[in-house]
């Protein structure tokens, strides 16, 4: 019998939790049946495997982030969405250190198809039309731009840009206005 109150849904989000606290790579569902004061067993009535609570996470994880993508792009075009999309994904990181690493857990491609995954990739591609980037460079643009969003996270939450001057904002600022020129000037094949 499962235990009253325990989904895949609760466990999922609980998950998350502990993977802000400890670290995407420290949920396993040992960790999560301490959480909940029961046995790993009790947990398989609702997952299958340590494989499913962390694909579940990155579901999760990508669902929050897409959300948060659209309401910040919204009615905005060019640098200026640009930027919201950027600052999405570093303010999310620097929240949510374990769910920002869940969401780059690879999926296997039927989940990653149902996830919110490709939204991420129709929004980045929404705003790529302010800056008349042809449809066979899009795709281009959209991995340089994840990239440098999530190359200056990761280095930024590892503490790679604290030890010196300027600070980090305004070299995010600074990548911002790069990105935004460079998209407007994209080279030619």
């Amino acid at each position: 019998m499962a235990r009253a109150g325990l989904s895949a849904q609760r466990l999922a989000r609980t998950g998350a939790e502990l993977a802000d606290e400890a670290g995407f790579e420290q949920v396993t569902l040992s960790a999560l049946a301490r959480r909940f004061d029961v046995k790993v067993a009790s947990l398989y009535s609702h997952l299958k495997s340590s494989q499913d609570l962390r694909t579940r996470i990155a579901l999760l994880a990508l669902e929050e982030l897409a959300d948060r993508c659209a309401d910040a792009v919204a009615g905005r075009s060019g640098k200026d969405a640009l930027t919201a999309l950027a600052d999405v994904y570093r303010d999310y990181a620097h929240e949510h250190p374990g769910r920002y690493a869940a969401a780059q857990f690879p999926l296997d491609p039927e989940t990653a198809a149902a996830s919110a995954g490709p939204s991420h990739t129709r929004m980045t591609r929404s705003i790529l039309r302010a800056y008349d980037l042809p449809e066979e460079e899009q795709t281009h643009a959209v991995r340089l731009l994840g990239s440098v969003f999530h190359g200056y996270v990761s280095l930024e939450m590892r503490g790679g840009f604290s030890h010196s001057a300027p600070d980090s904002q305004e070299s995010w600022s600074r990548a911002m206005d790069a990105l935004d020129s460079l998209l407007r000037n994209w080279p030619a094949p």
